[in-house]
């Protein structure tokens, strides 16, 4: 395995990083956006990621229509914000019928172009805009995609193919999409987006993986997606790689061991793929000169053993306190990659060991819940089976129609078709889930944060939409935000990693849920190099680092923070 360089990749036009969340897609693509810039390139950095970090990368404020970044000449960055381009989008629809139409006609407009899909539709357009654009690609040498985790990436790029499906069947010209006439307007440019990243003469498709087992793992499964969408011109990039330890430290010595049992484990398919590594950094990847720094070199001052961290909880505290106040729907939140899919199996199995009724769920699409550990305990697993659910929602309403005499089913059926009714259905299925916290504790593992504020945000406006398409809402639903806002039924815990990105993206995910008027307490921090007291230059190094972080989380949680050192077993 080679050492990742920008002359691996810097024959292409447009390259596109993705991976599972926490792997460090934003590094590398920052590292590979600077070094070309540095060699005199202008490039053009897009972030198409919900919980983009790029802001803090760069130490300014990046907008969706492009910033220059102050401290690297010739590159351009710019946030794919869902939310703001959805608002604008939104607003390019219902604009040219303000004062023509009845407010009554512009407010069902406006609602039908309230849910989530919105948000995608409006991601995308920007996204294959920046792809397409003859202007961008006369006027950058380069154009890179910092993408969304692998599950949002794989939906995305396979929304054109619905898209057209249902335009080419619709006959109405109204559906749960909205009056979207744009779309059919657009089919050219998303064929033409989707050609593109096909082209292995203009695209390069990066996946970012760390030496560990579940990033390699879903690394497999997008690469096996992506070549079912056509896009074979594929590079797996493993980040993160230990050189072998030169000395007797025990730590030092399990994560090597760790890092290369996982690949030797690695799936068939992406052992044949052209591999290269980034070697483990000791800095954290917070300042431009560390990016840059990223793929030429490392150094770091030697640091003292590691001073004892006091004031913290141990998981077991949180677990005994969740138990005591008898909360009924417990949610782990945070940045990809920060261990919630751990915490949420581990505060399940410790309330079941205390008695409760538990049941555990995710609502991440790269669901990587350990089913068998679970059912060993006693566990209740509600999985979600996207077609299950999404075909059990059209028979409820085809069965509902019939029922009111409905004779004409096109619409229906043209509606049942639209992409947005597998959001309505899984998200139902979601609020069923939580409303059987009425006889039982409720542990969900979320979706990256991106993606799990998108569905909390749109309790609302489901409630709306789920009307809107069946002339009621579902009790489940309506009971849903009330519950997630009463702080005696619902616990909401922020996981996080002590390094600058998940900590600041953390920080953020606070501010939304109190802006949505959701109560937020506790904190883990995961993966606490500083609690294994290291005695390897390097390993001692990282976990001075960490202490910043640290102190910072123990400030905004006002002490309820639980630190988990490396290595904690599940």
């Amino acid at each position: 395995m080679k050492e990742y360089t920008i002359q691996k990749v810097e024959q292409q036009k447009y390259l596109f990083f993705t991976g599972k969340g926490g792997v460090g897609k934003t590094s590398l693509a920052c590292a590979t956006a600077i070094a070309l810039s540095d060699k005199g390139e202008k490039v053009l950095l897009i972030s198409t990621d919900p919980a983009s970090n790029l802001q803090d990368v760069f130490h300014q404020d990046i907008s969706q229509h492009g910033t220059q970044i102050k401290d690297v000449e010739g590159l351009t960055v710019v946030n794919l914000d869902p939310v703001k381009a959805a608002d604008e989008y939104r607003e390019s629809v219902v604009a040219p019928y303000r004062g023509l139409l009845p407010e009554s006609a512009i407010a069902n407009m406006e609602e039908q172009l309230s849910g989530s899909c919105t948000v995608e539709i409006a991601a995308f357009n920007q996204f294959s805009d920046f792809l397409t654009n003859a202007d961008d690609a006369c006027k950058y040498d380069h154009i890179i995609f910092d993408t969304a985790p692998t599950g949002h990436t794989l939906r995305m790029l396979q929304l054109p193919t619905a898209w057209s499906s249902f335009i080419k069947t619709s006959k109405h010209g109204a559906s749960c999409l909205g009056q979207l006439s744009g779309l059919e307007e657009r089919k050219g440019i998303y064929r033409q987006a989707v050609d593109n990243l096909a082209d292995g003469s203009k695209t390069k498709l990066i996946l970012v993986s760390r030496p560990q087992q579940a990033a390699l793992k879903e690394a497999d499964r997008s690469s096996c997606e992506l070549r079912r969408l056509g896009i074979e011109n594929q590079l797996l990039v493993v980040n993160g790689l230990m050189s072998s330890p030169d000395n007797n430290d025990v730590l030092a010595s399990e994560m090597y061991s760790t890092q290369q049992q996982a690949l030797s484990a690695m799936p068939t398919a992406l052992a044949e793929m052209e591999t290269l590594y980034v070697p483990l950094r000791s800095y954290d990847m917070d300042t431009v000169d560390n990016i840059r720094k990223m793929l030429r070199t490392d150094s770091f001052v030697e640091a003292s053993p590691s001073e004892g961290i006091d004031g913290y909880k141990t998981l077991d505290d949180l677990i005994l306190s969740i138990h005591d106040a008898g909360k009924r729907v417990v949610f782990t939140m945070g940045k990809g990659g920060v261990g919630k899919t751990t915490i949420a199996m581990q505060i399940a199995l410790g309330l079941k060991q205390l008695g409760d009724d538990v049941l555990l769920t995710t609502t991440d699409p790269a669901n990587h819940l350990n089913a068998h550990l679970a059912k060993q305990a006693g566990i209740e697993m509600a999985v979600i089976d996207e077609e299950k659910v999404l075909e059990a929602y059209k028979n409820e309403v085809r069965k509902k129609a019939r029922e009111a005499g409905v004779t004409d089913f096109s619409y229906i059926e043209e509606d049942l078709r639209s992409p947005c009714t597998q959001e309505i259905a899984v998200f139902r299925r979601f609020a069923e889930i939580v409303m059987q916290a009425d006889n039982k504790t409720v542990v969900i593992d979320t979706a990256p944060t991106g993606h799990a504020l998108l569905l909390l945000d749109s309790t609302q406006s489901y409630d709306r939409q789920i009307a809107h398409s069946e002339g009621d809402t579902p009790i489940a639903v309506r009971r849903l935000l009330p519950r997630l806002r009463d702080k005696d039924q619902s616990e909401f815990i922020i996981v996080t990693l002590p390094e600058p990105t998940p900590v600041l993206e953390a920080q953020r995910l606070r501010g939304d849920l109190e802006r949505a008027g959701i109560p937020q307490l506790w904190w883990v921090v995961n993966q606490c190099l500083i609690l294994n007291r290291p005695t390897d230059s390097f390993l001692r190094a990282k976990a001075k680092s960490e202490t910043k972080w640290i102190d910072e989380v123990k400030q905004i949680t006002n002490g309820h923070f639980v630190l988990r050192p490396w290595g904690k077993k599940q």
